[in-house]
Parts: C-alpha cells; structure tokens; sequence
C-alpha cells in the first residue's frame, strides 16, 4: 500500500500555504516528556512517541545534552494557564502574544518546532487544550496523531480536511499506510535532513514506492 501517494501527492504534504517547499525531519534522538496529564495518559504519549520513532528507522534517548527533554506535550484547559508555566516563555518567544492569537481564533491545538543550525528539528513543544472537541478523542488516537504530525516537519496544509489517521477493518485507529511509507522514507540515511526545494519530493516519493 506504500505506492498509493503520488509525486505530486509526497509534494503537497510539504509544500506550505505560501507555496513554499519545506522539508525537515529530527536530527537527534526524541526525548519526551509530558505534563497536565494522569499516569495512564503519559503511558499512552510515552508509547506513541516509541512506536512512531521505531517505524521511521530514528531513535530515542533519556536525555538530550543540549536541552534534556526535546519533545513536550502539555495537556491544559486554557490557554492561559500556558503563561503559568515556570520558564516557558523562555523556550517559546512571545509566549504571551501567542497566547492571545490562540484564545482569539479558540485553537485547541498548537505545535512549535525548534531548529539546529543545519535546520534539522532539534525540538518541538505541543500544545492541547482539552475542550469538549479533543476530550472526545481517545487518548492513544489523540497521542498518535500528535506524534505523527510531530515526527517530521508537514506543511501547515498537510491534513487539513484529512487526517493522517485511517480506521482499521476491526475498528482500531491507525496510521495511514501512505502517511506512515512518507515518514519511513524521509528517515532513509541517504534522504537530507532538510529541503527546500521541490526535486526533494521526487526522491521521497521514489523511496516510498520502495518501502
């Protein structure tokens, strides 16, 4: 089912609003933590994180040298209680104007990502407002496609109208073939660590018919 997505299909998951092409994938081992949530929740991300990290061909560590967590999930009612947060406006600038566009626009999800010099993801942080929308999702759903949309770098256009997720013949969410054959190839050692020009879409899609 890997050869289901087109060229042009590989291509429009990266390519932004703007029309802009933008690729990047993680260049270090996730390092996951997350807050705001029960024991049973964090299993759940925590369990996410190792099966999306372990298709994609990637790693995981227990600390990163640089920041010592990398990957982090906050689960919260307001957005306000986001500016509560010891130290976090100094991981995410003008954290306090971000907050008010959320509030404004009544956004329940949100995700940053963070870059090292050779523009590869060195960090990403996500945000969910547990309102009566997401609080209806099942929690290994909700974790699942936070990590899939976390693992690398999509356009803000990718899933918008589709989700990266399918429903199972017995009922289980999964992830979509074609969306989890992107992500294994974009993993593929010989792939860059970022692009920004369209020819990436080709190679990848080349790598997905293969995977």
């Amino acid at each position: 089912m890997a050869d289901l997505i087109s060229h042009e299909g590989v291509e429009a998951l990266f390519t932004r609003a703007d029309g802009t092409y933008l690729f990047a994938r993680w260049g270090r081992p996730l390092v996951p933590v997350v807050f705001g949530t029960d024991d049973s929740t964090l299993e759940i991300v925590k369990g996410a994180v190792e099966a999306v990290v372990l298709m994609a061909g990637h790693n995981m560590a227990e600390t990163d040298p640089e920041l010592g967590v990398n990957l982090m999930f906050f689960f919260f009612r307001e957005w306000d209680e986001l500016t509560e947060v010891p130290d976090l406006d100094r991981m995410v600038p003008d954290l306090g104007p971000l907050v008010e566009r959320l509030k404004a626009a009544e956004a329940n999800q949100y995700r940053i990502f963070r870059f090292d010099e050779a523009g590869a993801i060195k960090a990403s942080f996500v945000f969910l407002r547990m309102d009566e929308e997401l609080s209806k999702v099942p929690a290994d759903t909700l974790a699942l496609a936070q990590v899939v949309q976390t693992i690398v770098l999509w356009s803000d256009t990718a899933f918008v109208g589709r989700s990266p997720l399918a429903q199972a013949p017995e009922g289980k969410v999964i992830l979509r073939p074609d969306i989890g054959a992107v992500i294994r190839a974009s993993y593929d050692p010989v792939m860059p660590v970022v692009a920004q020009d369209p020819s990436h879409a080709l190679r990848l899609a080349a790598r997905v018919k293969q995977v």
